[in-house]
């Protein structure tokens, strides 16, 4: 580097790019000077769920929002780290003789985080001496823990992170203050909450990677009738851990087969005979859900609740901290973080945007940027709208490849509309029961559609339930829609309220509001609600707005823009999506796609709620 670039790069602000990588929901982000510029997970370019690999898409968008190369940046930061807890590594596959095939697998996967400059200099074409950023290597529980505390809004609290595995541990626990982060204690190595919840799962017949989401949303449904026997798989520990009992689970011996490469993540079956023989036959995928399987899986959440309780009650006590900031892949477990603040004596909770694999991206970055650059944490992330962002002109090219699909689904394109004429024939669609693809501004970050790439309905119907199942979502019934809530709104319809701007938590609805909203009321009368802010999606509030002004009810029914697939990234994507469904109306920034006549759904004609009018939506 000349002299003269050194002086420019010196004025310039610290770029570091932010990396989870082969491993499920591969993605990347970019810090600017401590502020996340742009976040995303390589899933929303390859159109494959969960995508594991290197995340060079996600990387290349990264860059070029930055406009800045490889070469430009001042430090990579991937949450792994091959050498955290190598003799425990080390020590276990001798002694418990693991199979040389699944050390040679694990091997594979190590070396290439290890090997992350040469990887990146092949994906990118650029010789290895040329990329002159540091590699630095995160802890993948510190990582977690910094993508909860550092972009948090608190000076101080307690930090838990709990997952499955990483780098030889499933939880972490410890006290932030400042841009200081200590670690308190740690579970590792063959003991995980995220295991066990991941062997029930199987059990009640969802195999696929992340099918987790499936017990919370049957849960509701049933009784924790079979907790003793379920107790039998997870012990409590003094200092707030646990431990399985490992005769109900196969991976402690190497059994489990797990795929991180280059598409969808596979994890093999986790639950040994053991459980079978304790609980009975497991569930197969396409056997029907009898009453056992949702009380098995009510048991299965409330015991996870029992454990995670009791680790954020020590750390309540050993930290002193009335604030708590959850991360990893069990801080994704919404029905229980919504009950911490009742179960301890944490008073707030913040959870993590991406609190799963995906967030250690944001997490790696800003732990370099405070730990080694000893930088002052500078930004808090009060909302997740950071990925890929399309003008109207993108939208324009989009509807324009596809005029022709458009003209024979007999659909009605607008002009850019001024926003006041295009809120208020959202809301004529909402109230008249239709199904709203709703396309805005910058891309979630995170798991979920936050009112950028959403699909939108009425909450108030009964129907509106089977009415986007049979229009475009065709999932199980038993699983719960989100309601989107004005923020200020907040105290007059949920119990326990707070802040959610990122669906983090599952409250309790107040109980005479229930039967306003049915479409987002779960079976156990909560909702895993979006509190939506004016500061920080100004339309999607106003639009909130107008459908409360109509209707008394400052809510929308919210669910991913998405049919069996990741997200919808581009415009492109949600045009897809709207032509193969029978949604009624999409949204492109200021444009609306409608169909002409708006369809009916065939048998779905449940009534609205008593006291509201069916034609208009109007309060009575």
């Amino acid at each position: 580097m000349s002299s003269s670039d050194s002086q420019a790069r010196s004025h310039a602000p610290i770029a570091i790019l932010g990396l989870n990588a082969w491993h499920g929901d591969s993605s990347a982000c970019l810090m600017l000077d401590g502020k996340v510029l742009c976040a995303v997970e390589e899933e929303r370019f390859r159109r494959v769920k969960h995508w594991a690999g290197l995340p060079t898409q996600a990387i290349q968008h990264c860059l070029d929002e930055a406009g800045l190369t490889l070469e430009q940046l001042d430090a990579i930061a991937v949450n792994r780290d091959p050498k955290a807890n190598r003799m425990e590594k080390v020590g276990y596959a001798l002694s418990h003789r693991i199979p040389f095939s699944v050390v040679a697998d694990r091997l594979k996967n190590r070396g290439r985080v290890q090997g992350l400059a040469e990887e990146l200099s092949e994906a990118f074409g650029i010789p290895v001496d040329q990329l002159r950023p540091k590699i630095h290597h995160v802890e993948h529980h510190r990582a977690h823990l910094a993508s909860a505390f550092f972009v948090s809004p608190f000076d101080s609290a307690a930090v838990a992170s709990v997952d499955g595995f990483g780098d030889f541990s499933s939880a972490r626990w410890g006290h932030g203050r400042g841009r200081e982060l200590t670690s308190l204690g740690r579970v590792g190595f063959p003991h995980s909450l995220g295991l066990y919840y991941l062997a029930v799962t199987q059990y009640l017949g969802f195999p696929k990677y992340g099918d987790e989401y499936k017990v919370m949303g049957l849960a509701a449904y049933g009784e924790p009738v079979y907790l003793d026997e379920l107790r039998d798989l997870v012990k409590l520990e003094s200092n707030g851990g646990f431990r399985l009992n490992l005769k109900y689970y196969l991976h402690h011996k190497g059994q489990v087969p797990m795929t991180w490469e280059g598409g969808e993540p596979s994890v093999g079956k986790a639950f040994s005979p053991e459980l079978e023989k304790l609980l009975g036959p497991a569930r197969q995928k396409d056997e029907p859900l009898e009453q056992k399987h949702k009380d098995l899986a009510a048991s299965a959440q409330v015991l996870y609740e029992e454990c995670l309780f009791h680790l954020c009650t020590q750390l309540a006590h050993s930290t002193g901290e009335k604030q708590l900031c959850l991360a990893g892949g069990c801080g994704m477990n919404s029905l229980a973080n919504g009950k911490i603040t009742a179960n301890t004596p944490f008073e707030e909770v913040y959870v993590a945007a991406s609190a799963g694999d995906a967030g250690g991206a944001v997490g790696a970055a800003a732990a370099v940027w405070c730990d080694d650059f000893g930088r002052q944490r500078t930004w808090v992330m009060d909302h997740a709208y950071l990925g890929p962002k399309y003008d109207d002109g993108a939208i324009q090219d989009a509807l324009a490849s596809r005029s022709n699909d458009i003209a024979r689904s007999e659909c009605e394109l607008s002009e850019p509309l001024p926003e006041d004429e295009l809120l208020e024939r959202v809301v004529d669609h909402l109230v008249s029961g239709h199904v709203v693809g709703w396309f805005q501004g910058r891309m979630e970050w995170g798991p979920r559609a936050l009112g950028n790439r959403s699909i939108l309905g009425d909450p108030r119907r009964t129907d509106m339930q089977d009415i986007l199942n049979l229009k475009i979502k065709r999932r199980e019934s038993f699983r719960p829609f989100a309601p989107s809530i004005l923020q200020e709104r907040t105290e007059q319809w949920f119990e326990r309220p707070a802040p959610v701007p990122f669906m983090g938590q599952v409250l309790p609805i107040q109980e005479d509001k229930r039967d306003q909203i049915p479409a987002v009321t779960h079976a156990d009368g909560t909702g895993r609600l979006q509190t939506v802010s004016e500061s920080t999606n100004p339309r999607y509030h106003r639009l909130i707005q107008r459908f409360e002004a109509r209707t008394g009810v400052p809510i929308v029914l919210n669910t991913s823009f998405n049919e069996n697939e990741p997200v919808v990234c581009r415009p492109e994507e949600a045009l897809d999506c709207f032509l193969r469904t029978k949604m009624d109306l999409l949204v492109l920034g200021d444009r609306l796609v409608e169909r002409i006549p708006a369809e009916n759904v065939d048998g779905v004609d449940a009534p609205l709620p008593q006291g509201i009018q069916q034609a208009s939506g109007e309060a009575a």
